[in-house]
């Protein structure tokens, strides 16, 4: 509890602090802070990202920052360089010159005589990421963090690579960054030069899977900004939370067992969303959480973190597949001494006669190219329908091993762990994990999964091509999860030699042969009953805006009977709305195709394409960005066009193109 609770505090805006850095550029930041903070000086909260402050995240900063404003801070949203009404360009993610700018930033708050001096720091996604490459840099500043849904392995977990294997949200999200930071700044703020500032941009952003794609193992590209390799760097009190609905399931548990700094986790059910609003609910009192890790870290009061579990994380039921939750029945469980390396395993061998004793093994598998359309978006974060589904369709397409009716509930808490021997026919070959919960019915729910580029089999950093026929030795280690099966129902471990669209594939069609198999599941007693409990969600009032195009989205899977090509089609309409305060009217739309032969691989095809709109006044800038991606035996190709509109007058077109050879991918 927080004691002797003062009352609020009047706060105060400022729509565009201007905070110049040594080498002349100036960042834009937006900051609430309490009015009487040059004769009371208050802590700091940053938050520093690309999503533009201005259009991007106001929906959630309205919720977020006033709130802890009220309560003696002064909260800091900067537009990091090159994005929204900052200046300069960006060179890429988690660059050295953003990490330094972020530190020039904390030392510039810090000597503000309106800050007491203590700084923290608080993202979710890429301000998670940089919340912790920022710690890492030590500023004196620097107290406590607050990261969400983000990873310590910028190669292993991130939405560029997933097991060796080439994401496609590297294309997806890449296309979603050229767009997001070659917009305009807002012309209210930049009057004199926002068309400069706007023209610079889209001549010059870089077309970031370009960068990426020329990076295919874990090298030194990587290795900057993954605090894993050296956690001790982190002297940063660090609250980490994160949901089993997001692509960053691993980060929190893994932090909670590797700093030593002080640190706690927190694991829910959510998207990749801040937990006051995310879904699924049951949602909790994040921002309750997190002033209570502020006025401990920073203000030095007793609010009795020091004595929280180190892990609390949700156990949800097994339920019905879905595309969609609103919510997700389970419990909340507590662990007081790290998270969940201590638990116990329970072994499961893969055998003919299905999933559980020990027993020969030997299972062909050799997947058709569309096999994983159930698997739902990598990461699930715009609110449409983007969990996986039933997964009778993809089971159907892999080798299936399960085990009889389980004679009592049985809850998994961590990461699964395959060990498989298998040989392949082709020196390239992939492989596809899929633990899922069978209901008596047969409909079958995924709990969780993992992928390996089998040349990556023993190292990330120096592949190594297969022999074919060669039996070799593999451990996967599938995403961290909190899921509780019933008793009566099934489990089923599914491999696959293909997920498409999650992962690109191979260049040639495999088949595998698994000769020997086992998983281990890290389980936890069965509980009914909630071990910790939060707060409900407390938040400021919503962001005030006039609607003026409804969001909608669709996701459908479609097949050319002509061709037998198989696509994803996905539409995501994020509306347009006027901002009742200031009136800038913003609005986007978001559209994907994933295409492929389920007998050819190097039919699969990417096609992504962003609209961006804002108007000031009579002065309506859109940019329209597109991109695709495919690729032949050697080599991944790429073309990219941005095309940008003053007043519906074409002002600048940009063509790129590129050919990367493929490193054992």
């Amino acid at each position: 509890m927080i004691p002797n609770t003062p009352p609020l505090r009047e706060i105060e805006e400022l729509p565009d602090l201007g905070i110049t850095l040594s080498d002349g550029c100036r960042l834009s930041a937006r900051v609430w802070r309490p009015v009487d903070c040059r004769d009371d000086p208050v802590p700091v909260i940053l938050e520093y990202l690309p999503y533009r402050k201005r259009d991007g995240t106001c929906a959630r900063d309205a919720l977020t920052h006033p709130y802890f404003a009220e309560r003696g801070y002064a909260c800091v949203r900067v537009d990091i360089r090159g994005n929204g009404d900052s200046e300069g360009l960006m060179e890429d993610e988690y660059s050295q010159q953003e990490l330094d700018d972020a530190v020039e930033v904390i030392n510039w708050l810090a000597a503000q005589p309106w800050c007491s001096g203590s700084v923290g720091m608080m993202g979710i996604s890429w301000g998670g990421f940089n919340s912790l490459q920022v710690a890492a840099l030590q500023p004196d500043a620097l107290k406590a963090i607050i990261t969400l849904c983000s990873t310590a392995d910028r190669y292993a977990d991130d939405i560029h690579y997933k097991g060796g294997c080439l994401l496609n949200e590297n294309l997806g999200w890449g296309a979603t960054m050229w767009s997001f930071s070659s917009r305009a700044p807002d012309p209210a703020l930049r009057p004199d030069d926002w068309r400069e500032m706007w023209l610079d941009r889209l001549e010059n952003e870089p077309f970031l899977p370009d960068v990426w794609l020329r990076h295919q193992r874990r090298d030194a590209y990587w290795q900057h900004g993954s605090v894993c390799e050296d956690y001790s760097a982190i002297k940063a009190a660090t609250l980490a939370v994160g949901g089993w609905g997001d692509a960053y399931k691993n980060t929190v548990p893994e932090l909670v067992e590797k700093l030593a700094a002080p640190v706690k986790g927190i694991a829910g059910p959510w998207v990749h969303k801040y937990p006051h609003f995310a879904v699924p609910e049951p949602r909790i009192g994040f921002l309750q959480e997190a002033l209570r890790w502020w006025d401990h870290w920073l203000k030095g009061l007793d609010t009795g973190v020091d004595s929280d579990p180190d892990y609390r994380a949700y156990v949800m039921d097994g339920v019905r597949p879905a595309t969609w939750y609103t919510e997700r029945p389970g419990v909340w469980v507590a662990e007081d001494e790290g998270a969940t390396a201590h638990l116990p395993v329970q072994t499961l061998h893969l055998s003919d006669q299905g999933l559980g004793a020990e027993g020969d093994l030997s299972a062909l598998v050799r997947s058709p190219h569309d096999c994983g359309m159930s698997g739902g978006e990598y990461c699930a974060i715009w609110l449409g329908p983007e969990m996986p589904g039933d997964q009778r369709q993809d089971d159907a397409l892999s080798a299936c091993f399960d085990t009889g009716p389980l004679e009592a509930p049985l809850s998994i808490l961590g990461a699964p762990r395959l060990r498989l021997k298998l040989s392949a026919d082709k020196p390239q070959a992939q492989i596809a994990v899929r633990l899922n919960h069978i209901h008596p019915d047969g409909a079958s729910t995924r709990i969780t999964y993992g992928v390996l580029n089998l040349t990556h089999r023993d190292s990330h950093a120096d592949p190594a091509p297969l022999r074919p026929g060669e039996t070799v030795e593999i451990v996967l280690d599938l995403d961290h999860i909190g899921y509780t099966v019933p008793a009566g129902h099934r489990l089923r471990v599914a491999v696959s030699s293909a997920y498409w669209p999650l992962i690109w594939p191979s260049p040639e069609t495999a088949e595998l042969r698994l000769t020997e198999g086992a998983i281990d599941l890290p389980v936890r007693p069965v509980t009914d009953q909630d071990e910790c409990r939060f707060s409900s969600p407390e938040m400021a009032p919503d962001w005030q805006v006039k609607t003026l195009r409804e969001a909608s989205n669709s996701r459908r899977v479609e097949t050319d009977l002509n061709s037998g090509i198989v696509s994803l089609l996905i539409e995501d309409d994020f509306g347009m709305v006027q901002d009742l305060d200031h009136g800038l009217i913003a609005g986007s739309i978001a559209r994907e195709r994933w295409m492929i032969h389920p007998d050819d691989p190097l039919s699969a095809r990417g096609f992504c394409e962003w609209i961006d709109e804002i108007q000031r006044d009579e002065t309506k800038l859109r940019t329209v960005a597109t991109c695709e991606m495919s690729s032949d035996l050697t080599h991944f190709h790429l073309s990219a066009q941005m095309k940008a509109y003053e007043n519906d007058t074409k002002i600048k077109e940009r063509d790129l193109s590129f050919s990367i050879p493929r490193d054992q991918i």
